[in-house]
């Protein structure tokens, strides 16, 4: 293993230490105010962006902007070519760029709460993708990008495709995340398919049936769904017997992601493993404490979801 990765897997390791963690999140979660848990923050570190946020929203977003610095800081430290690794697994902040990028209220200054995020060495297409002035622009850059045609200019259509690649690209080049990527897809086929009733446009319908297979994607029913899915993506729906259930099959993933990435983190030599396992862990951490911080704006009472993965 080169001394490059060996770097990597030391600093994956040292960009975990400090996250508040489950017990970390469920005490910001409880907090009677917001406010109160920003100050709560102050010990990790997520406080660098969130000391000046005005409001949820902002707050969340703080909290989504260091996990991103993070991983930026951990792609400096890999080998030559090393960074490529992570390029799909933080392809959600691009579709988060495409988000705001389609709404008409998203604020457009470099200081605004819906500014681009800024994913330097770690972006896919953004700047082409930041160019477009029309819907139908912006399809085009993404077809002659590596996030490929969406089958549509629709803000779904564009948004929907992105998502579906995101996993299919994740599965492609990260082998220690195709699993997840797999099991991201059948969430986000199922969604769409059985709680919004929308059929997959055809290059979304073709990646979903790379990663789930023919039978899937092609299912008049959710329980035929269900039958039709590879074995991991299978167990994330065991026991949801309904789409509105769908948020327990969310939880779960989390969970899958949070205990996979903490034990290659624990247990992979240096090398690609482990930064895996911390961009894992550190994601999952981000997303508890998004969750946290909700559950302190509605007055310290926990949700269900925030139950079922802290």
């Amino acid at each position: 293993m080169s001394a490059g990765w060996v770097a990597g897997a030391v600093r994956a390791r040292a960009l975990t230490v400090r996250c508040p963690g489950a017990a970390g999140a469920r005490e910001i979660a409880a907090c009677p105010s917001l406010d109160e848990a920003l100050r709560r923050l102050g010990g990790t570190p997520y406080v660098k962006y969130a000391r000046e946020a005005a409001g949820l929203p902002e707050a969340q977003r703080a909290v989504s902007a260091t996990l991103l610095w993070h991983l930026r800081v951990l792609a400096g430290w890999l080998p030559r070519g090393g960074a490529r690794l992570l390029v799909p697994l933080v392809s959600g902040f691009e579709v988060a760029n495409v988000v705001a990028r389609l709404s008409p209220s998203a604020g457009r200054g470099t200081d605004a709460p819906g500014s681009p995020y800024r994913l330097g060495a770690l972006e896919t297409a953004w700047r082409r993708l930041d160019q477009a002035a029309t819907p139908a622009e912006l399809r085009a850059a993404l077809a002659a990008s590596p996030w490929g045609d969406p089958g549509g200019d629709t803000p779904w259509a564009l948004v929907t495709g992105m998502r579906m690649a995101a996993a299919r690209r994740t599965a492609l080049t990260v082998p220690q995340a195709r699993e997840w990527a797999v099991a991201r897809a059948a969430l986000l086929t199922a969604r769409e398919l059985f709680v919004y009733g929308r059929s997959l446009p055809g290059p979304v319908r073709r990646d979903a049936a790379r990663l789930l297979g023919g039978r899937a994607p092609d299912a008049a029913s959710y329980q035929e769904f269900r039958d039709g899915l590879p074995a991991p993506a299978r167990r994330l729906l065991a026991g949801v017997e309904e789409p509105e259930g769908l948020w327990r099959a969310e939880a779960r993933w989390w969970r899958a992601v949070r205990d996979e990435g903490a034990a290659l983190l624990r247990d992979s030599r240096p090398g690609p493993g482990v930064v895996i396992g911390a961009v894992a862990v550190l994601s999952v951490d981000a997303w508890r404490v998004r969750a946290a911080l909700e559950s302190a704006a509605r007055g310290g009472r926990l949700g269900e979801a925030f139950d079922a993965l802290a």
